[in-house]
């Protein structure tokens, strides 16, 4: 069967039945992974049927992209099928409104046109409509713009329109920009979680839930919407059409704003790290390239020259520090897992943070419990950990919580120390529903909890009004039902004195 007349066919219809799935089904996920297009129709339509309209669009720039491993969003501009079809169903976007950065007064929106074209973002502030940019897509920038909304009130969830060359476009109802407030006795809630891949992105049951919780903001660092495309850029950007072509994924957004970092298969495949074997500087400077257009973070890295995509920001009361385990990592020398420049921007800026806690994500795991450290730092660079970990210690640096990702399923572990201390790390790396290796082990003395099989993130929930403020940890099964919790004293995670 050809790839058109494979549109043509009730099978699609059915995918999700044919790998053994229904709509409500939340558990033991096993569907499509390959990178071709059927695979990707299957992934389109997993939980809910699309229209033959969005099959048709989406095949089309599949077909763009497919038609040069260099391939981008300019090819797909000028592919003269898609944009028929966008004319044809009136799209004037591909991806968007993505929520990122988000500040006290405002956040920033980040939208992906079908061709070059002008992005501006209405909101209402003080009962006056206020308009914001307009910002230039590009071919240079994949199409890509960034508008910053600032002036809004601290506390405050404001609804916003966006407009493509002066047209109002169709976003979600719910879109709004929901700001933190500026009174410590309010609670911050914040929602974490890796793995999802291209399959978890579209899962409505987690996603509704992420939703129902209102958190300020959503982490996701690690094999997130891109599978396995090494240095293939246009196959990387079809999975990111992929990831915005789900309307699951749209509502998310559009409301929560979301901080990304990479692990192993959105960078290049399954335990790939730096340049791997048969590849070239380039290559790692052009995924990271897509990275950079595809998301809405702060910064990356060290910018384009040195290369990279850590980001550090602040949430209410937390600092979020976001490392890259992936693209400055050797074999041999000084603190290879990370890279030098990486090491020393991360140790500044544990001793900047001024504030109660400070999450501290990693895409890999932090501890060597689940398949004896493999790919992390257990087997690649303990003395860097031993590094980072004696520095809070010696500095007395308060509330870092440690997330981690990689190994499908959720755990947790407390980590001791020779002072007596002990990390808390927490590992939902659930947001795809797979399992992985075992979730316990007899061994594992030091283990809060391991769940495998089951869509799932982690939230936690901050509470500062309090001499000794707190934050709530919970893994959050897409149902609904709390897994594992656990309460923990701003004061349990300060190091004690030596």
């Amino acid at each position: 069967m050809n790839r058109r007349d494979y549109l043509k066919t009730s099978a699609l219809a059915g995918a999700a039945l044919a790998c053994g799935l229904r709509p409500e089904t939340s558990y033991g996920f096993s569907g499509p992974r390959g990178g071709d297009l059927e695979s990707c129709l299957q992934i389109l339509n997993l939980w809910d049927k699309k229209p033959d309209a969005v099959i048709k669009l989406y095949s089309a720039i599949y077909d763009a992209l497919a038609t040069d491993p260099g391939a981008s969003f300019a090819t797909v501009a000028a592919d003269k099928t898609v944009q028929a079809l966008c004319k044809e169903q009136g799209i004037t976007h591909f991806g968007g409104p993505m929520l990122g950065c988000l500040a006290h007064d405002g956040a920033k929106v980040w939208l992906r046109t079908t061709r070059p074209a002008k992005v501006e973002v209405k909101a209402t502030v003080d009962g006056k409509e206020i308009s914001f940019g307009p910002e230039q897509s590009t071919l240079e920038s994949d199409l890509t713009a960034i508008v910053t909304v600032t002036g809004l009130k601290a506390g405050t969830t404001t609804p916003y329109r966006v407009l493509v060359d002066g047209k109002e476009i169709s976003i979600p109802k719910h879109a709004a920009i929901t700001t933190p407030c500026m009174d410590p006795s309010a609670e911050t809630r914040i929602t974490f979680g890796t793995c999802q891949h291209r399959w978890g992105i579209a899962h409505r049951e987690n996603s509704s839930q992420i939703l129902a919780q209102k958190p300020l903001a959503m982490l996701m660092y690690g094999d997130v919407a891109v599978q396995d495309r090494n240095n293939n850029f246009g196959m990387h950007r079809a999975d990111y059409a992929l990831r915005d072509f789900h309307p699951t994924w749209q509502n998310l957004v559009c409301s929560t704003p979301v901080y990304t970092s990479w692990d192993d298969h959105d960078y290049f495949d399954n335990d790939r790290w730096g340049i791997p074997k048969g590849y070239s500087d380039n290559d790692r400077r052009g995924v990271r390239k897509v990275w950079t257009q595809a998301w809405n973070n702060p910064y990356y890295g060290l910018g384009d020259e040195g290369g990279g995509i850590f980001t550090h920001t602040r949430i209410g009361p937390c600092d979020i520090i976001m490392t890259d385990n992936r693209y400055f990592r050797t074999r041999e020398g000084k603190d290879c897992f990370l890279g030098p420049e990486q090491m020393a921007w991360l140790k500044k800026t544990l001793l900047a943070c001024k504030g109660p806690f400070i999450i501290l994500s990693c895409g890999t795991m932090w501890s060597d419990y689940v398949s004896r450290g493999k790919d992390s730092w257990g087997q690649f660079d303990p003395e860097a950990r031993e590094e980072i970990f004696s520095l809070i210690e010696e500095h007395r640096i308060p509330g870092v919580l440690l997330l981690s990702g990689d190994r499908h399923g959720a755990r947790g572990f407390r980590i001791p120390r020779p002072s007596g201390y002990e990390f808390y790390e927490f590992e939902p790396a659930s947001l795809g529903g797979r399992s992985g290796p075992p979730a316990k082990h007899a061994d594992w003395t030091t283990q809060l909890y391991g769940f495998s099989d089951k869509f799932a993130f982690g939230e936690f929930t901050f509470d500062v009004s309090t001499a000794d403020p707190t934050v709530t940890y919970r893994l959050v099964e897409a149902k609904g039902g709390i897994l594992y919790e656990l309460e923990l004293k701003r004061s349990q995670l300060t190091p004690v004195k030596k």
